[in-house]
């Protein structure tokens, strides 16, 4: 599957507990089909005293999410949009929103 999505991406989530938040891509995980988003989906982990430096306690951190739930930002028009692809003259081949038909710098 091609990468509709890469990190660094804004993007908002569509569906689930936590739609219409929206934040960048941290982290992406192709064989999963799963993304972590900055601020979306978190999970609380308790963790355990490892010694001096590490202090125990409940850790919130951001929780993988699929990528069917996610959309796309646009940059022109700051609104959710599919992506689609094409290849430019010089043989590229580059990621547009549909919404726009405007090629998303990565």
């Amino acid at each position: 599957m091609a990468a509709r999505i890469r990190k660094g991406d804004t993007v908002v989530v569509i569906s689930g507990a936590d739609k219409g938040r929206r934040g960048p891509v941290l982290q992406i995980f192709p064989k999963d089909d799963r993304a972590v988003v900055q601020g979306v989906r978190i999970a609380k982990r308790h963790t355990k005293a490892t010694g001096m430096g590490q202090p125990g306690g409940i850790i919130e951190k951001e929780a993988t999410i699929h990528v069917s739930n996610l959309k796309l930002v646009d940059p022109i028009s700051d609104k959710p949009t599919k992506v689609g692809f094409r290849v430019l003259d010089d043989g590229r081949k580059v990621r547009i929103a549909k919404a726009t038909g405007q090629v998303i710098e990565s």
